[in-house]
Parts: C-alpha cells; sequence; structure tokens
C-alpha cells in the first residue's frame, strides 16, 4: 500500500507517495546501515546516491533525510545535490547519436536555446570544483554548498549549510563509468544506483516537461535533446553500487 508524505524542504512543500514495503524493506535498512557505518568509523560519512534523469532521486534522498528524523533508530542525514556545480560557462564536448562524431561548444547556462542540446550532461559540471568541496566535505566540520536554482537558471554559491554526520549526496553522474567522473567513487563511504527502463523514464520526463507548460511535441523534442540522451548514456556506462534498485513502472522499487 502506498502513503502520501507532505513535509518541508528549504521552505518548500514537498509531496511524495512511497509504498509501505519499500520503506521498510529498503529505506529504514539504507537508514540503519548508515547510522552504523558512522558510528564505527567515529566521522562524518558520504553516501553517493546516483540516478538517471526522471527517477525521483531528488525527491527519494529528501524523503529519507526527512524519514531519518522521525525514525527512532535512525540518525537525520542531510540531502545535497550535485547540480550545484553546473558550469556559468562551459565548453562542452558531447558524443553525437553515432557515437564518433563530436559536438564542440561553447554556452551560457541561462542561454536556454543553445543549452538545450547538452544541458545536464557530465560536461556541463565543473568535476574539480566538486571534487575539491568532497573533499571539504569529508573533513567532517560545517561547510557551504551550492545549489542550481530553477529559478534563475543559474548556481548560487554557499546556498546550504552542511553540518550533519552523515550526508547523502544524489546526481546523475556520481557513479558513471567514463573517465574521469569514474575516480569520484573512492570519495564515498557508500552508494546507491537506482536504474529504471528507458522508455519508461522519457515517458515521465516528457510528462514532467507538458506539466511545466510546454506541448506534447515541444516536451518530447526538449527530452530527445538532452534528458532522454542523459538518460540512455548513464544506464549504459555506470559503475555497480554497493546498493543497486530499479524504479517499476508502478513506482516501487525492486533490489
Amino acid at each position: 500500500m502506498k502513503q502520501t508524505y507532505t513535509y518541508e524542504v528549504n521552505g518548500f512543500q514537498i509531496h511524495a507517495e512511497y509504498e509501505e514495503k519499500d520503506i521498510e524493506t529498503i529505506f529504514i535498512p539504507l537508514l540503519k546501515k548508515w547510522k552504523e557505518m558512522q558510528k564505527k568509523a567515529g566521522r562524518r560519512i558520504l553516501v553517493f546516491l546516483s540516478a538517471p534523469p526522471g527517477t525521483g532521486k531528488t525527491t527519494l534522498v529528501q524523503f529519507l533525510e526527512y524519514l531519518s528524523e522521525q525514525e527512532v533508530d535512525a540518525e537525520p542525514i542531510q540531502a545535497i545535490g550535485l547540480d550545484g556545480f553546473h558550469r556559468s560557462l562551459v565548453h562542452v564536448r558531447v558524443a553525437a547519436q553515432d557515437g564518433q562524431a563530436l559536438l564542440l561548444a561553447a554556452v551560457h547556462l541561462d542561454l536556454q536555446a543553445g543549452l538545450a542540446a547538452v544541458k545536464g550532461c557530465p560536461e556541463t559540471y565543473d568535476l574539480e570544483k566538486l571534487r575539491a568541496k568532497i573533499h571539504e566535505l569529508r573533513k567532517g566540520g560545517e561547510i557551504r554548498w551550492p545549489i542550481y536554482s530553477r529559478a534563475i537558471h543559474d548556481v548560487v554559491e554557499d546556498a546550504v549549510l552542511v553540518n550533519r554526520q552523515i550526508i547523502v549526496l544524489e546526481g546523475n553522474w556520481l557513479l558513471s563509468s567514463e573517465d574521469p567522473w569514474n575516480q569520484l567513487a573512492t570519495l564515498c563511504d557508500d552508494s546507491v544506483f537506482i536504474g529504471a527502463d528507458e522508455s519508461f523514464l522519457k515517458d515521465r520526463l516528457v510528462d514532467r516537461k507538458m506539466k511545466g507548460g510546454l506541448s506534447l511535441e515541444e516536451a518530447t523534442k526538449f527530452c530527445e535533446r538532452s534528458d532522454c540522451r542523459n538518460v540512455r548514456r548513464l544506464m549504459r556506462a555506470h559503475q555497480m553500487a554497493n546498493t543497486n534498485l530499479m524504479l517499476q513502472a508502478d513506482g516501487t522499487y525492486r533490489v
């Protein structure tokens, strides 16, 4: 049976629906595992949660944070995201559909027309900045973390105070097997990957764009240029995580 949860994240009300069985058999055991890992390590631990676009990973980590604050046997976690490491000015190298030709582009993030074909791909992130911030995070003290604002379509630096001892970082490419992203996995203490059928994710992504005001044709074209390419790229080139889940068409998870 599915339950709907309503909670607040950074001043915004979030509505999330999850199956009770998934909460009891997957989510709560993960929270308990991370509590024990942190206790044993005696320091801050970092968890990577990686998944392609459309899987609801941001909502999930926000729910896990909420759940960790309700569960007596869990230690409160803090959920943060990768998207604050988008470049404001990027030189992008993207493989074309045949996987051979290379498209070179220099685009500014707030020029949506120029960004449409490459938005969200690994080349639009500042990997070295991310790596440095993760090293700072692992030292255990309070730090500030950037976010990507959908309102201004740009990065807001130092937007979030990170101060808990169990941190769950979510993002598409954290467990990519492509070089040099594949080197990041050595910096986390635990990892979760969520996969899904590509056609199912395309339907979800198109629906999300339509809810944002696009027509079916516009939403489909947008997703085929950007999000769907990123889905295919990650599903074909990701590392195995410590916990690997598959999101089903009914919204439940399979281990």
